[in-house]
C-alpha cells in the first residue's frame, strides 16, 4: 500500500463522522495542493524527522510524507488516531502517531517542525518552542494572520509586543504564504498565514534567553508605561542608562536589540 491508496480527505472524515472541535481551535486544511506547498517551503530533506502538532486527519501529514520525512504526528483529539493509523499504514513505517496535548509532549530534539497549529495552543505553542529545551531545526507554522503579523511585526508598530521580540531575536521569521479563510473547513471568521522561523547562528544561551522573557514580561505586561516605570522592579533606569535608552520610552518603542542589551545586563 502506498499513500496514492489513502482516500480523499473529505471522505475520510465523512465517513468517520468527524467534524471539527470549536474547543480545539481545530480548522482543517484539506486542499492537498495547499498542503504541498507548505511542505515544499518547509524544504525538507528525504529521512529528515518532522514534527506535526495537531494532524487532524492527516492533509499536511500526507504531504510530508510525499516528502520523504519520518514524521511525528502529536495529536491530542482521540478521534483522529484511527485516522492517522490508517496512514501510518501505508507510509512504510516513518509515520509515529502521540496523542497528547503537545504542550507536555516529549519531543525529539532538533527537528524540523512542521504544523498547521490549533488557534487556542498556537502563541504558547511557539514560545516554550522558542525559549524551552527543544531547538527546533526550523518551524515552518501556520497561525491566525493577526498573530503572524505579531511575529514580524517592527518596533513602533500596534502589533509589536513580547511575541515580536523573542521571535526575532532568537530566529529569523518572516511570512512565506498567505491562506484565506476559505482554504479551510470550516472556515474561520479570519485569515490564516504561513510563518517561517530558522534560529539564529549567534543564538543567545539558555540563561540569557530566561532573562529577555523575565525582561519582556515587566515591559509589555504594562505597556502603556513608560519604561521607568515598567521595568522598575529590574533596575529601569539604571537599564536604560547603561544602553542609551529614553526611560521615557513605552515598550513598543524599544528595538529587539535594545531588548537584548537590557537582558544582557540583568542579574540572575
Amino acid at each position: 500500500m502506498s499513500l496514492d491508496d489513502l482516500p480523499p480527505l473529505r471522505d475520510v472524515l465523512a465517513a468517520a463522522g468527524i467534524s471539527a472541535k470549536k474547543s480545539f481551535g481545530q480548522h482543517f486544511l484539506l486542499d492537498l495542493n495547499i498542503t504541498r506547498k507548505i511542505a515544499r517551503l518547509a524544504n525538507i530533506a528525504p529521512g529528515e524527522t518532522v514534527i506535526e502538532v495537531g494532524p487532524g486527519p492527516g492533509g499536511l501529514t500526507r504531504a510530508l510524507l510525499e516528502a520523504g520525512a519520518h514524521v511525528v504526528a502529536v495529536e491530542k483529539d482521540a478521534r483522529f488516531v484511527p485516522l492517522l493509523d490508517d496512514v501510518a499504514g501505508h507510509a512504510d513505517g516513518r509515520l509515529q502517531v502521540i496523542n497528547e496535548d503537545a504542550l507536555r509532549a516529549a519531543l525529539p530534539t532538533g527537528a524540523a517542525i512542521v504544523a498547521n497549529l490549533p488557534y487556542n495552543v498556537a502563541t504558547p505553542l511557539l514560545i516554550g518552542w522558542l525559549t524551552g529545551p527543544l531547538h527546533p531545526r526550523s518551524m515552518t507554522l501556520m497561525f491566525q494572520k493577526e498573530v503572524a503579523d505579531r511575529i514580524v511585526a517592527a518596533p513602533g508598530s500596534k502589533t509589536y509586543g513580547r511575541l515580536s521580540v523573542l521571535a526575532q531575536a532568537l530566529t529569523d521569521a518572516r511570512i512565506v504564504m498567505d491562506l484565506p479563510a476559505r482554504a479551510f473547513t470550516p472556515p474561520p471568521k479570519v485569515a490564516s498565514a504561513v510563518v517561517q522561523l530558522f534560529p539564529r547562528p549567534d543564538r543567545l544561551c539558555d540563561d540569557a534567553v530566561d532573562r529577555l522573557q523575565r525582561l519582556t514580561a515587566a515591559a509589555f505586561g504594562q505597556r502603556r508605561k513608560m519604561l521607568r516605570s515598567s521595568l522598575k522592579p529590574l533596575g529601569g533606569e539604571t537599564l536604560c542608562a547603561a544602553i542609551g535608552l529614553d526611560p521615557s520610552l513605552r515598550a513598543e518603542d524599544v528595538a529587539v536589540a535594545q531588548y537584548v542589551g537590557m537582558a544582557a545586563l540583568l542579574g540572575d
